[in-house]
């Protein structure tokens, strides 16, 4: 489970955790959260938001948002996946959710192997989302927002599935993309997309 282990190695005054959602769809947004936790009131149970369920995620969501010190989110467009690729989009993404935060942090703690070039110190931890309280934090709040994007947008392209597989290029998107053809949240640089000559 993940403690503060990473938080008290890197600084002892405010440490931010950042993850990001949606990296790997075919449709949509990527979304990043950064959270400052209190560490004298963190929530129980915070993990890897992909080790939760989804009644698990939704408690805890609403939790971090209560009792963290701050959080912050980060959208990146379709529009901006495209032009920049989903690595740069990404991390401008993460940048955002930083930026969106009320208190500035002295250290930023990164899920992956990289951080972006921005003006905080920061440290990328592998696997940070298993290690690190507040990288779980950040996964948590990331992806209960993009899911509630893309169940909205759902609603307005019912084809395709997204309530389900949030953009995933699961057999009923990819089956709903050959028929209907891509719609405006659809990513053009994303290969099962590009492909389908349907563009």
């Amino acid at each position: 489970m993940p403690d503060f282990a990473h938080e008290l190695r890197h600084h002892p005054g405010l440490v931010a955790g950042v993850d990001e959602a949606g990296r790997g769809p075919l449709a949509g947004p990527v979304v990043a959260a950064a959270v400052i936790l209190r560490r004298e009131d963190c929530p129980d149970g915070l993990n890897d938001s992909k080790q939760l369920s989804a009644a698990k995620r939704a408690v805890l969501e609403g939790e971090i948002k209560a009792r963290a010190l701050c959080w912050g989110l980060g959208v990146a467009s379709v529009e901006e996946i495209d032009s920049l690729n989903i690595l740069w989009a990404t991390m401008l993404a993460m940048t955002r959710a930083v930026e969106a935060l009320t208190h500035d942090c002295a250290h930023v703690l990164v899920d992956g192997n990289r951080c972006p070039q921005w003006r905080w110190a920061s440290t990328a931890v592998v696997e940070g989302d298993a290690k690190c309280l507040s990288i779980a934090a950040a996964s948590i709040l990331a992806k209960e927002a993009r899911d509630r994007m893309m169940i909205e947008a759902a609603a307005a392209h019912p084809h395709y599935g997204w309530e389900s597989n949030k953009g995933y290029g699961s057999a009923r998107h990819l089956a709903a993309l050959r028929e209907h053809g891509p719609t405006p949240l659809h990513r053009r640089s994303f290969a099962p997309v590009a492909q389908l000559s349907l563009l």
